[in-house]
């Protein structure tokens, strides 16, 4: 089994196996559970192996990796189009095996379990955070049947329940009782929120290339370090664009016969990476119309010409180029005039 290609279809317990010679004959269809896998791989020569990107793949990768193999994470958008007939196990590992082999194929890099170990901070925020939003909603909407309505944000809503709690609005025994409960959760996913932001800082301060992207405007702790654990290797990326492309902040294009259409922006790649940015230019926003900058002057004009929407999006793209320039030249922010 020597120059052999091989597509790996991963899954919970049961794994298939597709390899290829040189010429692109089948040589290798196999079926291995879990515990057989690294075990078939330790064996196996050296050779290119193909992984689409998901749950476990980054982990598998690694492990491959240190078994000598060439492991190859690309994201199923670009497999499926390879598949011949009905979706199944092998069949995804032979499409996956054929995605490999292509030479300008996109690939996913391959996180480090330090890496992964800081997205996991995040995503455990990130699922605080939803719980938060679903639980005042759902107080407002018992409060509303009562007649009472809280002002927008978590901050409003938090003044209303301590009103409450204190005795300044009048409400059934039960439902006092209810509502108190719920204000107990809430201010339990509040102390759960900042202790999470507050370990993210620690993080910030600790990684230098975080601690030069804060010195963009917009862009604090949680994007920082969000950007520097996704991205990894900002060089995998030929430009500043293609990196801006790739979190899906660049026009969806429908051309031809030589005429450029862009519609909407694609929201391609991840969607919270795309969101921090944009959230984080927002921020700015607000204060581009005290600013005479050239940047302050060209999202004033845009907020006039489109909306404040449009304005926050292609602000954002901007600074994704700025992120790629800084991460893959190991530039400082230099605040221009």
């Amino acid at each position: 089994m020597k120059d052999v290609r091989i597509g790996l279809d991963i899954a919970q317990m049961v794994f298939q196996v597709h390899g290829v010679d040189e010429p692109g004959k089948s040589v290798l269809k196999k079926t291995l559970s879990r515990s057989e896998l690294l075990n078939f791989f330790a064996n196996t020569p050296a050779s290119l192996i193909g992984i689409e990107a998901c749950a476990g793949s980054h982990y598998w990768a690694r492990e491959l990796i240190k078994l000598g193999h060439d492991a190859r994470l690309m994201s199923a958008q670009f497999v499926s189009p390879y598949r011949k007939s009905g979706k199944n196990d092998a069949n995804d590992a032979e499409a996956i095996c054929e995605a490999v082999g292509r030479p300008n194929m996109r690939l996913v890099p391959v996180k480090s379990e330090e890496a992964q170990a800081v997205l996991a901070v995040h995503r455990a925020r990130a699922l605080t955070v939803s719980e938060r939003t679903a639980l005042v909603n759902q107080v407002r909407g018992l409060l509303g049947e009562f007649g009472i309505v809280a002002g927008q944000g978590i901050a409003q809503a938090g003044r209303l329940l301590a009103e409450i709690g204190a005795g300044g609005r009048q409400l059934p025994l039960l439902a006092r009782e209810t509502v108190g409960e719920l204000h107990d959760r809430l201010r339990t996913l509040d102390e759960r929120i900042l202790a999470y932001d507050r370990k993210i800082s620690v993080l910030a301060k600790a990684c230098e290339p975080a601690r030069r992207l804060m010195a963009i405007e917009g862009v604090g702790p949680v994007t920082a370090t969000a950007l520097v654990a996704s991205v990894g290797n900002a060089s995998a990326f030929k430009s500043g664009r293609q990196f801006a492309a790739w979190l899906g902040l660049t026009p969806r294009q429908n051309s031809r016969g030589g005429k450029t259409k862009l519609g909407s922006i694609s929201k391609r790649g991840d969607v919270t990476l795309r969101t921090l940015l944009i959230h984080g230019t927002r921020s700015v926003l607000r204060l581009t119309a005290d600013k005479t900058d050239r940047k302050s002057r060209w999202a004033e004009a845009l907020k006039e010409r489109a909306c404040a929407n449009v304005a926050a999006v292609a602000l954002a793209a901007k600074k994704a180029r700025i992120i790629w320039a800084m991460r893959s030249r190991g530039t400082e922010y230099q605040v221009a005039s």
